[in-house]
């Protein structure tokens, strides 16, 4: 049997192109906030690639969120029709927990010289239990999980520093395409990935707007790997 070599340079072509976009991402403008969609620049993405291209990219690469910190970037590839992406983030600082303890029991303790009053230390000590474990459990994500199948549809995870998970199904007929938008935020233009819901009531129209990866925050090269193998199984499924 004859073996398939792929074709370096249109795998040099499309990563030439992603990364002319990625400096693009930096720019900023002025004026009021606003939404608006961005996929004509991304329309060669929805060339198929050959098998394993999207999962070496993605172990090679080096990514980070919106505020500068690293992230990791995971793809597994199950079937044709079946890919998993999971996004980890910087794990809970200890050192920052540490300053935040220290900030407050200095503050009860400059309470309780002022005041005479126990009671201060003891709302010192609730307070930092309280918001250690509110953190850990509803606001620090340690990773987050989009599995698209193209038979079924896409199921969103995210697992908490607490060990709690969350999951969302959304059934592939639901589904009316997953696009890149781009949004204006304090006069610098951000990224992030989302999935257009039909309306039932309109064919053509959008119901509503699923956005994906809200915690981790990936920048627009991370999502390009994510919205190529996307597009790659809807093109696939319809």
């Amino acid at each position: 049997m004859e073996k398939l070599v792929p074709d370096l340079s249109e795998e040099r072509h499309f990563e030439n192109a992603y990364n002319s976009i990625s400096q693009n991402a930096t720019r900023t403008c002025e004026g009021h906030a606003a939404i608006v969609y961005w996929c004509a620049p991304l329309s060669f993405c929805k060339v198929a690639f050959w098998p394993g291209f999207v999962s070496n990219m993605a172990e090679k690469e080096e990514f980070t969120d919106i505020r500068g910190k690293p992230i990791k970037l995971s793809c597994q590839n199950y079937s044709p029709l079946c890919r998993e992406f999971t996004i980890s983030s910087c794990k809970l600082s200890l050192v920052r927990v540490m300053v935040l303890t220290c900030g407050v029991w200095l503050l009860a303790y400059a309470g309780f010289y002022l005041t005479q009053n126990t009671a201060v230390l003891s709302a010192a000590i609730f307070v930092t239990l309280s918001g250690m474990l509110l953190h850990v459990h509803f606001v620090k994500v340690d990773h987050e999980t989009l599995l698209i199948v193209g038979s079924l549809g896409v199921q969103l995870s995210s697992a908490y520093a607490s060990g709690r998970e969350s999951t969302t199904f959304i059934e592939m007929s639901r589904i009316k395409d997953i696009v890149i938008n781009e949004a204006i935020h304090m006069q610098t233009i951000i990224y992030y990935l989302c999935i257009l819901l039909k309306d039932p009531a309109e064919p053509d129209g959008v119901s509503s707007v699923v956005p994906l990866f809200q915690s981790s925050k990936p920048r627009l090269n991370c999502l390009v790997q994510v919205y190529r193998s996307c597009q790659e199984i809807i093109g696939q499924t319809r």
